[in-house]
């Protein structure tokens, strides 16, 4: 699986990235197709890679009790100070310093577990998913967003990056620099739907109504988007 390091250094872009207006459409769209199928009321959440805490307070502020996890403490402590700016937050986050192999979750299950922006930095995502899926309650919801392989050299046609694009599309590559100067992996959204079955989970269907939701769902939009979204729920117990 891999451990995540080096985040303190990239903070910043983090920030800037997450606050420009492309961030911030992947940000409200994620969160609208997330808050679509969380339960009514207070959800037990976890946010695996939160970052400076944007989707750990959007998911806290409409209600939901959030533990958000990440492997840079300088990350960690701005998700701090957005939090101490919101006091009415502070008794539905907890903030702990810990990647998705340390997590102390010692058992520990939730209504939904986020994985956003997480899986491209690990080796590889067939042992994150199933470390994911162990955290999933039964009825519980996981939510994945990863790079999409398949539009690997899309980014640097769209910023101007032409010789380097067609490098990577030539060469049929898996791995690009991504928008925080690090390499990163692309996942098959096919594999991924794979993923999540396997450890019990049943992907969600698509419905989307609004443009940008129902080109991040159809193929062959889905199929060659940057990212790629993927949820799937936990069947209930069965019941005697």
């Amino acid at each position: 699986m891999g451990t995540l390091t080096g985040f303190d250094t990239v903070g910043g872009d983090y920030t800037t990235h997450s606050d420009s207006a492309r961030g911030r459409l992947r940000h409200d769209v994620v969160e609208r197709r997330l808050r679509a199928e969380l339960p009514a009321g207070s959800a037990r959440v976890l946010d695996v890679g939160c970052g400076n805490g944007e989707m750990t307070l959007r998911l806290a502020a409409v209600g939901h009790r959030v533990t958000g996890g990440g492997p840079s403490a300088r990350m960690l402590a701005a998700a701090a100070d957005r939090l101490a700016a919101r006091p009415e937050l502070a008794e539905r986050v907890r903030l702990v310093d810990a990647d998705l192999e340390s997590l102390p979750l010692e058992g520990e299950r939730f209504d939904a577990v986020c994985c956003h922006g997480v899986l491209m930095y690990l080796n590889e995502s067939d042992a994150a998913v199933g470390r994911l899926a162990e955290a999933v309650a039964p009825g519980g919801l996981l939510n994945v967003l990863a790079k999409n392989h398949r539009a690997i050299g899309v980014r640097e046609c769209l910023t101007g990056g032409h010789e380097a694009a067609r490098q990577l599309i030539e060469s049929e590559a898996d791995t690009s620099v991504g928008n925080l100067g690090r390499e990163t992996h692309g996942d098959d959204p096919g594999v991924l739907d794979r993923l999540v079955a396997e450890h019990g989970l049943s992907p969600l269907p698509a419905a989307a109504l609004e443009l940008e939701l129902a080109a991040s769902w159809w193929s062959p939009y889905r199929g060659r988007g940057h990212l790629v979204h993927t949820p799937a729920r936990r069947p209930e117990r069965s019941r005697p």
